[in-house]
Order: structure tokens, then sequence, then C-alpha cells
């Protein structure tokens, strides 16, 4: 099988030649830069520089070296696109590791500090000394009473927010140039590898109100005026669809998976009711699901982080095929009773190594165990495809994460 095939077999539920892997196909299949540069160091690849393309996660690509040695079986699409060194400037992680950043990043050094600006110059985030990534620092929307908005500037808004940060690829605009280069650099590395490739979209319906409100508030209108909420949800829609359209019709017949993002869960359990899910952003992912099928043949993959059992029957209603990253450490998230009951329905795109305490913890025997028992759980009839819950974390050592793939099909 090639990759494509192997990881297209899993989300079909089917049993391919070996468990496909992902590592760094995504904004949460990663690893950060910091980590990253010991990977390389014990893998004895002394090529090529350390590039940053999630800057306020402080993510790393992977290169294909590391892919090749590591038997990766997906890349995202934004690999296709910043190939020329002045697309890139210089900056220094905070172990004082340098690497490459996107050119298009405004960052700047302020005190011992660095504070990020939009593409406006808007302050939107801060690292602060002795921190490893930026925290959200400008709230747009914090002010403004949500029960009489009409939310006409919300496009505009957007821009204005730490996490709409662009990644390579994302850093295009989606008019007629833009959207012929997203084509040309798509069509180009699917000619190019046999890897499958996720496209990352976001649509976050959830998330997207707390970056624009902070959370406590966001909460706070989701109880007492949950008709403005909905009407934001829908207005993210009316956004998201126009944008899908238009992205798709340019790169969709070259991916094969398309990232969405919604966290909602915490370590104990969701972080809103099932009701509040199904009135709220289930009709939406509904209908942004089912657009993107009409437009490409694609699989639907939603990033949602934690205890999110709870949702699992819904969100496969709703037109999901993968769920990501399958946080095992919490409530209910166990692969054995996942398997059970969603296994024949939902592929599970992670949960293969926990990363908050087996992964930077244990040893390279108690990773290697941890490992072959996660994938004998989760590989029976396909609907699996590897990957560590969430982005290697800096304090991980690199012969654990090297233990951790080769322990996948061992």
């Amino acid at each position: 099988m090639t990759s494509k095939e192997r990881v297209l077999a899993a989300v079909n539920h089917q049993q391919s030649d070996r468990v496909p892997i992902d590592f760094g196909g995504h904004r949460s299949s990663g690893i950060m830069a910091i980590a990253y540069a010991k990977l390389k160091k014990y893998l004895g690849i002394h090529s090529g520089d350390i590039y940053v393309y999630d800057f306020v996660q402080q993510l790393a690509i992977v290169e294909p070296d590391v892919l090749d040695v590591l038997e990766i079986d997906v890349t995202e699409m934004g690999r296709g696109y910043m190939h020329n060194a002045n697309e890139w400037q210089d900056w220094t992680l905070p172990d004082g590791t340098p690497c490459k950043i996107p050119g298009y990043i405004h960052v700047e050094k302020r005190g011992d500090d660095w504070i990020l600006f939009s593409e406006n110059g808007t302050e939107v985030g801060i690292q602060k000394k002795g921190c490893l990534y930026f925290e959200q620092t400008h709230f747009p929307m914090i002010e403004r009473a949500i029960q009489d908005d009409d939310f006409s500037d919300l496009k505009e808004i957007l821009k204005n927010l730490m996490w709409s940060t662009p990644h390579p690829g994302g850093h295009l605009p989606l008019d007629a140039e833009g959207l012929k280069q997203l084509a040309t650099y798509a069509k180009a590395l699917r000619e190019s590898s046999d890897r499958a490739i996720v496209g990352l979209f976001g649509g976050n319906l959830f998330e997207v109100p707390q970056w624009l409100y902070r959370i406590d508030n966001y909460m706070m209108n989701m109880a007492l005026y949950p008709e403005a909420v909905y009407r934001l949800s829908e207005m993210l829609t009316d956004i998201y669809l126009a944008n899908l359209e238009k992205w798709l019709g340019a790169v969709g017949k070259y991916i094969d998976i398309v990232l969405f993002g919604d966290d909602l869960g915490g370590q104990k359990g969701p972080l809103i009711s099932p009701v509040m899910y199904r009135e709220f952003y289930k009709p939406f992912h509904k209908k942004m699901w089912q657009r993107a099928k009409e437009l490409a043949d694609v699989k639907i993959n939603l990033h949602s982080c934690g205890a999110i059992e709870p949702f699992l029957d819904d969100l496969i209603d709703a037109g999901l095929d993968i769920i990501n990253p399958v946080q095992i450490a919490c409530t209910g998230m166990d692969a054995e009773s996942l398997k059970r009951k969603y296994g024949d329905r939902m592929c599970f795109w992670g949960g293969g190594c926990d990363t908050q305490h087996i992964l930077p913890m244990g040893t390279t025997q108690a990773v290697a165990d941890h490992v072959r028992k996660q994938v004998s759980t989760f590989k029976p009839g396909g609907g699996f495809v590897f990957q560590q819950v969430h982005n290697i974390m800096v304090n991980v050592p690199p012969e654990n994460i090297v233990t951790m793939f080769k322990s996948i099909n061992s």
C-alpha cells in the first residue's frame, strides 16, 4: 500500500497492511520546535534549519528526512508552500536555538517579552520571559453586549485574533490570485508525495467566540442570551461556508482530509452539555461537513480535546468521519470503551500514546509497552490512524519519541 492508500483504508474501517502513522500532519499532531531540534540531533540529521510554521504553539515543520526515518504516512497541505528562503525570517527559540519563522509574522521584543501583532498591527499575544508559547492578550468583543449585536463587522474582527495567525498555505488570501497559488502548490504537493494530505480549515464555532469575548463571558452569554449565541454561530457558519466554497474549489481535488476544530472537553468531562451542543453547534457542524463532502471527495476530521465521549454519537450523526486527538487520559476516553462503542462508526486519529504522563516521564520500555497496548486495542478492523495525544512538548526525551514510533508496528 502507498501511504495515502493505507490512511484511507483505515479511515474507511478497512484493515491496512500496517497501522498508518501521523506526525506533523496538522497543528495538533506535531512537535514543539525545541523538542524537534533535539530529535533531529538524536537521529543524526544535521542538515536543514528548524522551521516554525505554527508560531503561537512553536511547532516545527517535520522535514522529509525525519518523516522517512519514522515511516510517517501523512503530510499537511502547508508543506507545499513557502519553499523560498526569502519567505522566512530568523528568530530564536526560548532555549536559544536559532530557527526560521514565516516572514509574514509581525513580532517585536518588548523588554524581556515578545509581542505578537495581527496583520493590521493590533497586539494579539505575548510570550513572557520563560514561557514556551504565546498567550492571547486581545479579546476584540469583550466590551460588546452580545444580545444587541448584529455582528455586521464579524468578518473583519476575526482577523484580529491571536489564533488567526496564519500558517503556510493559510497565509494566502482567498481572492483570485491567492486561490490560483493555493491550487498550483497543492497540486504540486499531490504530485510529489504519496502521503495522505490534510488540509487545515478550522471552522471553530465554540472556540472562536471564546477568543472574541473571553471564555468566562461567552459561557455566561450561552446561559443568558441563547438566541444571540445561536445567531453568532449562524453568522460564523455563513462566513466559514463562503470560505469553504472558495478554498475547496481550489484545493479539494488534491487533499484527502479536511480538518475542523472545536475543543469541547476538559480533563474530567465536557465543557458544555450535550443539550447545548445540539442547540448551538450541531446544526452548523452538520451543514459545514455536508457541504465539504459535496464540494470534494474528502473525509472530515474534527480536532476536539478532552473528555468528549458524550458528544460522539451527535458528532457521528452530524457527518463526522474522524476524531482527534483521542485524549485517553481523560474521563470516559479509554481505548477499550471507545473502540467497543464507536469503532465501527468513527475513525480514531490519535490515542496512540499518552503525552501527559507516559511519553514525557516513562522509560523507553514503558513507552513501548503502552504504545503496543493502545495499538492492539484500536487496530482491529481499521478505524485507527496512530498519533500521540496532541503535540509533543519540549520535555519529552528524543529516545522516547523514537521508541514510540518504532513500537507501533513491531
